[in-house]
């Protein structure tokens, strides 16, 4: 019974034969899915290509709002080949320059830093400058006590010098002779110290010392800030020797003692003109608004100024808006401004928005800042141009029966020396407020004609009252005879007294673009300057040519149309 149960002998071939065909089945299937057992890189290089595939996604940004996770073993979604080679061959952009060596980099760095003398101490490195081994060694460019980027220090026995500038004075009218005056602020009132210039020469290892003569002070101790321990604005004086006089020197030290080796190394400037003495040079303070976007307005007023014959117009930098740093460099690469950045010295804060915050808050202190980019403008350019005027970028010197600076000064001088036949030190011109409410209250809808961003253009209507004669004026100084300026009148001059011609303002005055009145005229601004108003478009006699050539700028620069996406909003 038993028996019949028994598979017969054919059925356990059969049954064999299937067991063993399944096993070969399996084998093959397992050899062909495990390519290891073939090529034991291939799996790696499947999961390189899949970590490039999925970081090539991440860094273009179209991995999104998924779980990044171990890529699959089974190399499944794999990059195709086309994309492979496009991240393998791809060549990535960034600065392949050479390396600059030394000698590059302080040309570089020269025009950065104008008053630093880093190209005369590289061509002298290597020599053993100084009067001996122990006296008045050559500082090295990195034994200097930088303050503030552009500023350099030493400390004295009373008080520390901040210094930003040296310059050579050669003028005719200068009684000391060639003079090296050096620029800065001192924390002390009539500094009492006594210092030396130590003067570096191209032709000689060895300093000249010459006494610093004298501390003039750039500020008038009524108008405030009139304490121990504030930066006080100076200008200090060393003569050169006779033996030198005909010479520049390259550099100048301020030391205590004659043998000490200095902290402070500021290179001599002394721009002389190349070719023919230009005409008309302007300067502007130390520029801080970082959140106001000024771009459209400084774009007419350097295009009106140039029509007006500027010949350059130089600004210094403390922060600016990106979109104003954008037009400064479109006119700088044109040759028609030129950008000095600047700091304040010593404790005053450097940093973005609290310095504009400081600078709100302590006026005086401001003030007091603005004269070094000032006075620095000066004997930068006292030899290279025939007028030099202090502007803000609100401000324009108007010609009311000319068609430029040029044809006016011609007549303003004739005039001038009609009254006393004397050379003036500057010349000086009303100012007249035009403010911003007068054009709506005039013009609601304001001047078809007219482009609306064009500010000057529209705003045509000013006060009939001009402020008080010598108050809030702005002049054209005349280099040969300016010591220190302020921004309204010369402070000192050279041959004595400063002397300066009210120019009338039938031939010319100062168009002063405010919202108010200054602080100071804050209580009568209202009666005085914004009851009655007047309509001048002497202004308009530029219209055409300043809307073209500004229009022109600012398309160029990309503020109007498609090219909008590149201004910073």
């Amino acid at each position: 019974m038993l028996t019949s149960f028994l598979p017969s002998r054919s059925c356990k071939r059969s049954f064999s034969f299937l067991v063993l065909w399944t096993c070969l089945c399996w084998a093959v299937f397992r050899i062909s899915s495990d390519d290891h057992l073939i090529d034991p890189n291939s799996q790696v290089e499947r999961m390189n290509i899949k970590t490039r595939e999925l970081l090539g996604k991440t860094m273009q940004g179209k991995v999104e709002n998924s779980t990044l996770s171990t890529p699959s073993l089974s190399g499944a979604g794999s990059t195709t080949e086309s994309d492979e080679n496009n991240h393998v061959e791809a060549v990535p952009a960034i600065d392949r320059s050479p390396k600059l060596n030394e000698t590059d980099l302080v040309n570089k760095l020269q025009p950065q830093m104008p008053n630093l003398p880093i190209v005369y101490w590289q061509q002298n490195k290597n020599k053993k400058m100084g009067k001996n081994k122990t006296c008045a060694k050559y500082p090295d460019i990195y034994d200097l006590h930088f303050n503030n980027k552009y500023w350099q220090v030493t400390e004295t026995s009373n008080g520390t010098f901040y210094l930003y500038g040296a310059y050579l004075d050669v003028r005719s009218k200068n009684r000391l002779g060639p003079t090296v005056r050096i620029l800065g602020m001192i924390n002390r009132l009539e500094p009492k110290v006594k210092t030396f210039c130590q003067l570096w020469f191209s032709d000689s290892k060895e300093p000249v010392f010459s006494k610093v003569l004298e501390y003039k002070y750039i500020w008038y101790k009524k108008w405030g800030n009139y304490k121990q321990g504030l930066f006080q604005p100076y200008l200090l004086a060393c003569q050169l020797p006779k033996t030198h006089w005909g010479k520049a020197p390259a550099s100048v030290s301020i030391v205590e003692n004659q043998c000490d080796t200095a902290t402070i190394n500021l290179r001599v400037i002394h721009n002389k003109p190349e070719g023919e003495k230009k005409k008309f040079a302007v300067c502007v303070k130390g520029m801080d608004f970082p959140d106001d976007d000024l771009s459209v307005r400084l774009v007419e007023w350097i295009e009106l100024l140039n029509t007006l014959g500027a010949d350059k117009i130089f600004l210094y930098n403390l922060e600016v808006h990106p979109n104003v740093t954008k037009v400064l460099d479109h006119y700088s690469s044109l040759g028609l401004v030129d950008v000095t950045p600047i700091s304040l010295p010593g404790y005053q804060p450097n940093l973005p928005v609290l310095q504009h915050m400081y600078l709100k808050s302590k006026l005086n202190n401001k003030r007091q800042n603005e004269l070094i980019p000032y006075n620095d403008c000066l004997y930068r350019n006292m030899y290279r141009y025939e007028y030099i005027a202090l502007l803000d970028i609100d401000e324009v010197i108007m010609p009311i029966k000319h068609n430029n600076w040029a044809d006016m000064m011609k007549e303003v001088i004739t005039t001038s020396m009609k009254v006393k036949n004397e050379t003036r030190a500057s010349w000086n011109f009303r100012n007249v407020y035009f403010m911003d409410e007068m054009l709506d209250l005039h013009e609601p809808d304001h001047f078809k004609d007219i482009p609306p961003y064009l500010h000057m253009m529209q705003h045509v209507y000013r006060s009939a009252n001009y402020t008080k004669p010598g108050q809030y004026v702005k002049c054209f100084h005349n280099p040969e005879k300016a010591l220190i300026l302020h921004n309204h009148f010369p402070l000192g001059c050279l041959g004595g007294v400063c002397t300066s011609y009210p120019v009338d303002t039938s031939l010319a005055h100062l168009q002063h673009y405010r919202q108010d009145c200054v602080s100071t005229l804050k209580k009568s601004c209202k009666n005085d300057f914004k009851s009655v108003s007047v309509k001048d478009t002497t202004i308009w006699r530029w219209k055409d040519a300043v809307i073209q050539r500004t229009t022109e700028a600012l398309s160029k620069l990309g503020f109007f149309g498609s090219n909008s996406d590149n201004v910073v909003r």
